[in-house]
């Protein structure tokens, strides 16, 4: 399947087929790029997996056919949540898909593993984004969804486990890696990719560069996954 061009990432494509509804964000280059840092890091057999900002469940299907014994997959979006009960009982995959953000599954108990793709793409606006914007739309500075999540991941996380977060670096990823050390965690960059902008990016670009989040004149942005450990 080949997805469609998003705020900041081009197509790419995804080897299993996902079923989709409008308004669920498709999976890009930043989804392929945590599926590849995740199964480079060797979950073990039978883990506990929190797949956070799901969209259409593709990271939680990677965590189950990886070997995680349980995946919890969370979404605010009710579609969201729809398509990954789909798209896993299409497969028989162990993955509960939930609705609500990391509040909401507090009562779950710890996780040997998490995975976000939170919304990153900085915006004008500081209202809570609706519709499918809710997929990108981060705040002024990208960090709406990503100072919470840095802020929550101690938390999350069992004894031994780890975070791999997928963003872009218009959203100050030293900021979230000092958050994450502030925690209590050990942090590094497992990742990197660079891509050029897509449709939503190019469209801020006068902002982004107002604002001193890219260069003048640039147009591509590099995706980094940050792995972040409990010991």
């Amino acid at each position: 399947m080949t997805a469609t061009a998003h705020a900041g990432t081009p197509p790419v494509e995804i080897d299993f087929p996902l079923w989709r509804l409008p308004g669920v964000y498709r999976p890009q280059a930043d989804t392929a790029l945590l599926a590849e840092a995740a199964a480079s890091a060797s979950i073990r057999p039978g883990a506990r997996v929190l797949d956070a900002y799901t969209g259409t469940g593709a990271l939680a299907m990677t965590a189950a056919r990886l070997g995680a014994g349980r995946v919890t997959a969370l979404d605010v979006s009710r579609r969201a949540v729809l398509c990954v009960r789909l798209n896993a009982w299409r497969r028989t995959l162990p993955v509960t898909a939930r609705r609500g953000l990391f509040a909401d599954i507090a009562d779950e108990g710890r996780y040997d593993v998490v995975l976000a793709n939170p919304p990153y793409v900085p915006c004008p606006s500081a209202a809570v984004p609706t519709g499918r914007k809710r997929a990108w739309d981060a705040g002024p500075d990208g960090r709406s969804a990503l100072d919470p999540l840095c802020r929550a991941a101690p938390d999350m996380l069992s004894d031994n486990g780890f975070l791999l977060l997928v963003q872009s670096h218009v959203s100050d990823v030293d900021r979230s890696v000092a958050a994450l050390r502030a925690g209590g965690l050990s942090v590094r960059m497992v990742a990197r990719r660079r891509v050029p902008f897509g449709p939503v990016m190019w469209q801020r670009a006068a902002y982004l560069e107002a604002m001193g989040l890219i260069r003048r004149g640039q147009r591509h942005e590099d995706l980094v996954v940050i792995r972040a450990d409990r010991r």
